[in-house]
């Protein structure tokens, strides 16, 4: 399952660096983040519970960039 998801994200940097660790979330088949339209879009695995996954996108995103947020 795609979804796409606002965001807040200080620099691209930033959004490369969430973008590799929101990868190796388990429960994400893929990840693409955006600067430049501050968007990420997320490809769930089959059958997972999608927003307990964006409670651990999230975790993990904070540790990186604590001013990460989706919006």
């Amino acid at each position: 399952m795609k979804k796409s998801y606002k965001i807040e994200v200080d620099c691209a940097n930033c959004a490369n660096l969430v973008e590799t660790e929101v990868k190796k979330v388990e429960g994400v088949n893929d990840a693409t983040i955006s600067f430049m339209t501050q968007k990420m879009k997320v490809d769930f695995a089959d059958g997972v519970d999608v927003e307990a996954v964006l409670a651990q996108i999230v975790k993990v995103a904070k540790k990186v960039e604590p001013d990460f947020e989706v919006l």
